[in-house]
């Protein structure tokens, strides 16, 4: 534990990722746009800095966590990014949720500074980074993800190491395709149970027992019965990262049908002001209460 880590964006997630590497001992130095959102760091020992660039310059592992593909490019490729304070022998390991082409791009950048990059996406969610039981998905060497992996471990309980650089933003891709997905199947048993007359907590009972029996369905399925959608992972975070499944696919040539659905109805929920809902309020679509007027 004698490299310095840093930690760029201190958000719903990336606040307790960086708090439970305080907790494992890590000498940390942090920066997010708010000095808000540092104040809580700083009360746990880690210290603050002004850029990102300054994180870098300070920092072995520098880590970010921050919304969307323009982001990360800003925070690593920016004037005062991390590319402008960068080691030569630093790993930069970018946790968001991004495009894998970017993700390239940005590791050809740091590698010409002489720079490592690994991509390493998570899911979830905040419960997740809270207990520091993530799954964390990751692109890039072996040689670098094996140096940064006792870090990652400190953060999440499944890790894996995906394949090249840009394969952890793919993998993140495939997970919220399955998670859109199942929330859809799930969002339309629980309507059918319903217009049926049988009791859908009855039913998601049952139905947990067996093969139809997931995470979606005893979380989200609750959520739907129960109309409470405070957010877990909200809908307009999901919307975003649809998008970059979307482009994806259409950069491959491939059609991802279900995956389209999936972004038309987080589309829906964005315009009609659920944006900040959980994404399982893709069921209120699904059986009506929002749509075109």
């Amino acid at each position: 534990m004698t490299e310095t880590v840093g930690f760029i964006g201190l958000g719903i997630m990336g606040r307790p990722m960086a708090l439970n590497l305080v907790k494992a001992g890590y000498d940390l130095v942090v920066h997010a746009r708010r000095p808000e959102s540092m104040a809580p760091l700083a009360e746990a020992g880690a210290r603050t800095a002004a850029s990102p660039a300054a994180v870098a310059r300070d920092a072995a592992i520098v880590f970010t966590m921050v919304s969307d593909t323009s982001d990360v490019e800003e925070v690593i490729l920016g004037p005062e990014g991390v590319i402008q304070g960068v080691r030569p022998d630093a790993v930069v390991v970018d946790m968001s949720t991004i495009s894998p082409s970017s993700t390239r791009m940005m590791a050809e950048r740091l590698r010409a500074a002489g720079a490592a990059m690994l991509d390493a996406p998570v899911s979830g969610g905040e419960a997740g980074a809270k207990a520091g039981t993530l799954s964390i998905m990751v692109g890039g060497e072996p040689a670098d993800f094996a140096r940064v992996r006792p870090l990652f471990e400190a953060m999440g309980g499944n890790v894996v190491h995906v394949g090249p650089s840009g394969a952890g933003q793919v993998c993140k891709s495939c997970n919220q395709i399955v998670v859109g997905a199942t929330i859809a199947g799930v969002s339309e048993a629980v309507l059918l149970a319903q217009a049926s007359g049988v009791d859908p907590r009855k039913v998601r009972e049952a139905l947990l027992g067996g093969f139809a029996g997931s995470r979606i369905l005893e979380v989200h399925g609750l959520r739907m019965i129960e109309g409470d959608y405070t957010p877990g992972f909200k809908s307009r975070l999901h919307r975003k990262d649809m998008r970059i499944v979307l482009e994806s696919a259409q950069e491959l040539g491939i059609s991802l049908t279900a995956a389209a659905m999936v972004s038309e109805w987080l589309d829906l929920l964005v315009e009609h002001g659920l944006g900040e809902e959980d994404s399982a309020a893709i069921f209120e679509v699904i059986r009506g209460a929002v749509g075109e007027t």
